[in-house]
């Protein structure tokens, strides 16, 4: 049976050999180098003891040093199997996923005319080699010495040229017997529509091969010399031979380079990829002429996990790298990524190469950004968020980018990390560099909502007010802020259902915004277990360089509070979670409205300005009803609360009637 083009290439990319073979025999864990897809194993097919066959997962290919067998996956079935070719075709097909189509007749014809026309490339290319070295090629030879372009790199490419003359390659290849139906089906000339005599493709142009991983010539590609030509590059058409969006420029090549060097670089176009491996950069590949596609990226991804898309730092090369996101993250596997390399504005790689050498194309590659960082700057980039409903916008946009990753795993993945970019945006920012301060609206009964605004000027009558005062009841918690991040690290679940609360709560100290932050970026984790809070601990550590929870234990009242124990009932703790977030909240209110009111006491003071003081005094003994340190005196606190907030509102009065 002939099977339909493409048909076993296909299930050949899809398949590891590795995982085919692994069925068979036991790995070589000391030998094989399985980073490397470098396997090694004693071999199937006669008895020995030492490892001495080997798998090569990135080629393909298996071969034993002892008895010399040797093949590829098909091959590794039929033989161990003991069966035909089309019985290991089906085996293998169902192993990938893909029907194996029925019996085709027409394919054996089909295949036979592939061949051909490869053999016709072939002569194209010399064609387009030889005239590379004749008169008419000398601005082509000029302009490949001015791009630093050196013989033995043109031999190493076979770059050839193709003269301005209407039917040159037609007229030499028809001489060597070739029919124009063939040459037309190749793509190398074209037939007119008025039924004239076809003439060729690619004239005057400097022409590239694109090869196969097989390494036959399916296309070409050409460079136009006149600045003025329509296209200033050409690639062939779609042809039985050549799948433009299935094909990677350099593919061969690449593929072994990349196999030693465990890492590929995606460029743009022929010379960027022909530069690159003239500065020893051999794993290089290019897509030809269009945006990267599905088929292409599996490719890139049977030669290397994770890529390299090095794009030219202008607008169209970061807007094809942000198109490219949503293409990859629907195929995203465990170890299976992509990372960006955006280069300097106005620059593609050859320039970056002849301006500052490999040492600066190398730094880049070394600093490449993950896809997730990409994905977050095309979601911010430009956009102010100075609103819930921009906020909410993004939350949006971002929850639909990550939907579409099928791992469980990898998504999990993602949106902790995108949590933690959002964190860092909205939180630690605006909390560290403008100190928490009240922002009132409209509010009735003296109740008011808290925000952020900049720092006021104190006045003399704020900075010797009660508020003021060092061992003041009104002075910004860290003891509160201290116990209610301990009791949502002790219970990660309780934690996650009050994540909104947490995010909104306002942390005034520094030390303990990084540790809020670093709970809500680790709360998405996989926390599974009996021990999530240690696991929580872990990945906070982890992100800190520091144990939070011993940081917070520094404070005695926290560490002595009995529903803050690790062996404490988990329900205990959530409610003293819900109590400390409650009163904390009440108490800022409060705060909040005696700051506005002491403001306003500096004009006019009246019984309705009396009034609001009074109420605020009696929110934040509302707030106070239990104290942090269970136990005696708490009567006492809130009456020695009430006697000065009195005291401070009649001296206040009485200050600004006598003025």
């Amino acid at each position: 049976m002939s099977l339909p083009d493409g048909f076993l290439d296909e299930l050949r990319t899809r398949l590891s050999i590795a995982q085919v073979v692994g069925r068979k025999v036991t790995w070589d864990t000391r030998k094989s180098n399985i980073g490397k897809g470098d396997y090694w194993s004693p071999c199937p097919f006669h008895q020995e003891k030492t490892a001495s066959f080997h798998v090569d997962d990135r080629k393909g290919f298996y071969y034993c040093f002892g008895c010399h067998a040797k093949g590829d996956a098909l091959t590794f079935v039929r033989e161990t199997e003991n069966v035909g070719f089309m019985e290991a075709v089906e085996i293998l097909a169902r192993e990938a996923g893909m029907p194996v189509p029925k019996r085709d007749p027409v394919a054996q014809k089909k295949a036979d005319r592939r061949t051909v026309l490869a053999d016709i490339m072939e002569q194209a290319l010399q064609f387009y080699r030889m005239q590379l070295k004749t008169g008419q090629a000398a601005a082509a030879r000029d302009y490949l010495d001015g791009r630093g372009m050196p013989m033995a790199i043109q031999e190493r490419f076979e770059i050839g040229y193709a003269s301005d003359t209407r039917a040159a390659l037609f007229q030499y290849l028809t001489g060597k017997g070739i029919s124009p139906a063939d040459l037309d089906e190749a793509g190398l000339c074209v037939k007119p529509g008025d039924g004239g005599t076809p003439f060729d493709r690619f004239r005057g142009r400097i022409i590239f091969p694109i090869r196969d991983a097989r390494g036959r010539c399916i296309a070409f590609g050409g460079r136009a010399m006149d600045p003025n030509a329509r296209a200033k590059y050409l690639n062939s058409p779609e042809t039985p031979l050549f799948d433009k969006g299935r094909s990677l420029y350099n593919h061969g090549p690449a593929r072994e380079a990349a196999g030693k060097t465990q890492s590929l670089i995606v460029a743009e176009g022929y010379m960027d990829v022909i530069a690159l491996a003239q500065a020893g950069f051999d794993h290089a590949v290019a897509p030809l002429g269009t945006a990267i596609t599905e088929p292409q990226l599996q490719l890139m991804w049977r030669m290397c996990p994770e890529p390299v898309i090095a794009l030219d730092g202008d607008t169209a090369g970061i807007r094809a790298a942000r198109r490219l996101i949503d293409l990859a993250l629907p195929l995203l596997e465990a170890g299976k990524s992509l990372r960006f390399v955006v280069l300097p504005e106005g620059q593609d790689p050859d320039d970056l190469l002849k301006a500052a050498g490999p040492a600066a194309m190398q730094a880049l590659l070394d600093k490449a950004q993950p896809m997730v960082t990409l994905l977050w700057e095309r979601e911010i980039e430009g956009k102010v968020f100075d609103s819930p409903e921009r906020r909410a916008a993004l939350d949006a946009s971002l929850r639909t980018a990550l939907a579409a990753i099928q791992d469980p795993s990898l998504r999990t993945h993602y949106t902790a990390a995108i949590k933690e970019l959002r964190a860092e945006l909205f939180a630690p920012k605006n909390r560290a560099d403008t100190p928490w301060q009240p922002s009132f609206g409209k509010g009735g009964k003296g109740k008011g909502k808290f925000g952020y605004r900049p720092p006021q000027t104190a006045t003399a009558g704020t900075k010797t007010s009660l508020l003021a005062q060092k061992d003041s009841p009104f002075e910004p918690s860290r003891l509160r802020e201290s116990m209610i991040l301990a009791a949502a690290i002790r219970n990660p679940d309780a934690a996650l259902e009050r994540e909104t609360a947490l995010e909104k709560c306002p942390i005034a100290a520094p030390d303990l915004i990084k540790i809020q932050s670093a709970l809500l970026a680790s709360l998405h984790l996989d926390l599974s277990g009996e021990d999530a809070s240690g696991k929580l601990i872990s990945a906070m550590t982890g992100r800190l360089g520091f144990d939070p929870m011993a940081h917070l234990l520094a404070l005695p009242p926290v560490r002595i509070h009995p529903h803050l124990k690790p062996d404490t009932d988990p329900e205990l703790i959530a409610l003293t979670l819900s109590e400390e977030l409650a009163k904390h909240a009440a108490n800022k209110g409060a705060e909040l409205e005696l700051l506005e009111a002491e403001r306003d006491l500096e004009g006019l003071a009246d019984e309705g300005l009396t009034w609001r003081i009074q109420q605020a005094s009696s929110e934040r003994d509302m707030a106070t009803k239990a104290s942090v340190n269970p136990g005696a005196g708490q009567s006492e606190d809130r009456e020695n609360l009430s006697q000065q907030l009195q005291k401070l509102i009649d001296d206040q009065v009485w200050v600004k009637k006598k003025q």
